[in-house]
């Protein structure tokens, strides 16, 4: 697929310009504006979820809004990867954010429990199917020197929502209701969808049988049923439907754990294991240079950070007495740090990409690790906004550079494949995480007294962004 307009190619000299030129426009807007609404609904359904559980008698579930939303997006995120490369990034750009719209107007009615989780699953669903199209649209109508200004915008939507979007959930439900934090942005997710219509219709019409075509061993498998791509879109099918499953038992076994949901975890283990041998590239759990490795790459920086993220607010209010309003002041200024230096390398066409993935690991490594230094009582709180600002740079700064690289390394049928391994690599480390985290809560401190499990999961973290620095190589050649 080539880009929509030849003006883009016309402006190859100067990066971010086919973003904005006249046939492109509408798309980048379009594209910005459905990433800043996921986002919004990510971080704004947090915030009123307590309100929104307790009007709705479903405290005992908490958890499960969070968990039926991520292992949707699972799903769909895999599911999207191969509609892509057997039919182009049109339909999943349409059904995407129509899912997200209908899961919106579902959960803002709900009436129980299992009309908000029906809800839930649907927006993930719609998030996990247009994420990745968003991906391949824009290898679709920006030309190569423009793709890293363009990954570069789509991380810094996440800027506005990372800043405003907790406070601005919890003042939308103390004044108006929480179903308004789902309906507020209903128009919007519309809006977005109109303003790819047009870019839609002038993608040309993929070739299924070209898209679909056998490249050299994807996936992972020996079968030689891979070699089909009907058979491997079902082997894609049934493991994300594991995959999605192996999710939702691992994340309830860690959040819950006892005799019984040990059981319960081992099984979601036993359904994710064989499922990344179909859903990332072979060799990503071992680093292959190349596409797996970048695959890993993203999985680790996202492992790392969202695994302390999630406990940093907890930490300053439970061992420092914050406030809630100054517990998410770190966060905020993570969003910062991430954002500045994902307009720095946008602006950097032709970088050394393995050296700014791998120093960003080792920016990581030591920021995530001097967290530790914050879980004791008489720990200093205040490096909390250094140390996140650091952590947040180095992600802004690895993240928009690793979408580049999987897409240049990815043949052209395949950038769905890697796009969505992208995005299940990092759902499935942030949750593996984020779960250890709860294990770690519940086996050696408590809520009330997060400090010993905190410290732990601030070094464990550091040391698997040591290793990211370690085994992450581009270059086949360069080992």
């Amino acid at each position: 697929m080539g880009p929509v307009s030849t003006e883009a190619d016309a402006d190859t000299d100067r990066p971010a310009g086919p973003l904005w030129t006249k046939r492109n426009r509408l798309a980048t807007v379009g594209m910005v504006l459905l990433i800043t609404i996921a986002a919004f609904e990510n971080l704004g359904v947090g915030t009123a979820m307590p309100t929104m559980l307790a009007d709705l008698r479903g405290t005992s579930l908490y958890s499960w809004p969070f968990t039926a939303n991520l292992a949707a997006s699972v799903v769909a995120t895999v599911l999207s990867g191969r509609l892509c490369d057997r039919y182009g990034p049109a339909l999943a750009l349409i059904a995407g954010p129509s899912l997200l719209l209908v899961g919106m107007l579902v959960a803002g009615t709900a009436q129980g429990m299992p009309q908000l989780l029906t809800g839930r699953v649907l927006q993930g669903f719609g998030i996990g199917l247009e994420i990745v199209a968003v991906y391949v649209l824009v290898a679709a109508i920006y030309p190569p020197r423009a793709r890293p200004a363009a990954f570069g915008l789509l991380a810094a939507a996440w800027v506005v929502p990372s800043l405003v979007g907790p406070t601005a959930a919890g003042l939308v439900t103390q004044h108006l209701g929480w179903r308004w934090v789902f309906l507020g942005l209903a128009p919007l997710a519309l809006a977005g969808v109109l303003m790819l219509v047009p870019t839609v219709r002038a993608l040309p019409k993929a070739d299924a049988t070209a898209a679909g075509r056998t490249v050299a061993a994807p996936t992972g498998g020996d079968d030689p049923d891979h070699d089909l791509p009907r058979s491997r879109t079902g082997r894609h099918v049934l493991a994300a439907l594991a995959a999605g499953f192996g999710l939702t038992a691992l994340t309830w076994a860690a959040q819950h754990p006892s005799v019984g949901t040990l059981w319960l975890g081992l099984a979601g283990l036993a359904a994710i294991v064989p499922a990344l041998r179909v859903l990332l590239p072979a060799g990503t759990l071992t680093a292959r240079p190349g596409l797996p490795a970048t695959v890993l790459a993203r999985g680790l920086f996202a492992g790392a950070f969202f695994g302390v993220e999630a406990y940093l607010p907890l930490t300053l209010t439970a061992v420092h007495g914050f406030s809630p309003a100054l517990a998410g002041l770190p966060l905020t200024v993570g969003a910062l740090g991430w954002s500045a230096m994902s307009h720095w390398q946008g602006r950097r066409p032709r970088p050394d990409r393995a050296r700014l993935i791998r120093g960003s690991f080792v920016v990581m490594a030591f920021s995530v690790g001097g967290m530790a230094l914050i879980g004791p009582d008489w720990g200093l709180a205040w490096l909390a906004l250094p140390l996140w600002f650091a952590t947040g740079a180095a992600m802004g700064t690895a993240y928009p550079v690793i979408g580049v690289l999987a897409l240049e390394l990815a043949d052209e049928g395949e950038r769905g494949f890697a796009s969505s391994a992208l995005q299940v690599a990092d759902m499935l480390f942030a949750a593996v995480t984020i779960g250890l985290g709860g294990v770690l809560l519940a086996a050696i401190a408590s809520a009330a007294h997060p400090t010993a499990a905190v410290v732990v999961l601030a070094l464990v973290m550091a040391c698997l962004a040591a290793l990211g620095a370690v085994v992450y190589r581009l270059d086949p050649d360069r080992r």
